[in-house]
């Protein structure tokens, strides 16, 4: 993907599976960024499902990466959960299947190759309930906007300027 230093490029994941309630936040919350909200072009937007090493070659090309994710700290149901580079092995990713590889494997391989990128950070949610579902749990659909905000601010940090469409429209 990315060759020289032109081509770096930060990218948002969005992770989990759709069908499986909760966990289904980081898809959910990637395709409203996309749809709702306007973002640089030079942003990658990436949804990532249960991609599992699919997403090894994006992860070593970026120059940052965040993460979006439920994120089962034991916390209630819809707490907002930011998590540095250091704690996302710890936290990150339900394994529904033991034949499933998860973003911890691949992020534990990126560290290994010693390619995962300085700038990795992962926003969630604490899922109230991971279960054959195609709809979020109301705690945590009540709380998505709170987090896309989150999400916007951190990549306003990154220097990419973030705005709603309602706000974009009129500005």
């Amino acid at each position: 993907m990315a060759e020289s230093a032109d081509d770096v490029f930060d990218v948002v994941i969005g992770l989990g599976n759709p069908l499986m309630g909760d966990d289904g936040l980081g898809i959910t919350a990637l395709a409203r960024l996309r749809d709702e909200w306007e973002v640089p072009d030079d942003l990658l937007l990436v949804d990532g499902g249960t991609w599992g090493m699919n997403l090894l070659p994006t992860i070593e090309s970026a120059r940052r990466v965040l993460l979006l994710d439920a994120i089962d700290r034991g916390m209630p149901a819809g707490t907002q959960v930011v998590l540095t580079r250091e704690e996302i092995p710890k936290y990150l990713a339900v394994k529904l299947s033991p034949h499933q590889i998860d973003v911890r494997e691949v992020l534990a391989l990126a560290e290994l190759r010693g390619t995962l990128p300085p700038e990795t950070l992962a926003l969630g949610i604490q899922p109230e309930r991971i279960e054959l579902s195609l709809a979020l749990s109301q705690s945590v659909a009540a709380h998505v906007d709170t987090l896309l905000a989150t999400v916007a601010h951190q990549l306003s940090l990154w220097g990419h300027r973030c705005v709603p469409r309602s706000l974009a429209a009129h500005a």
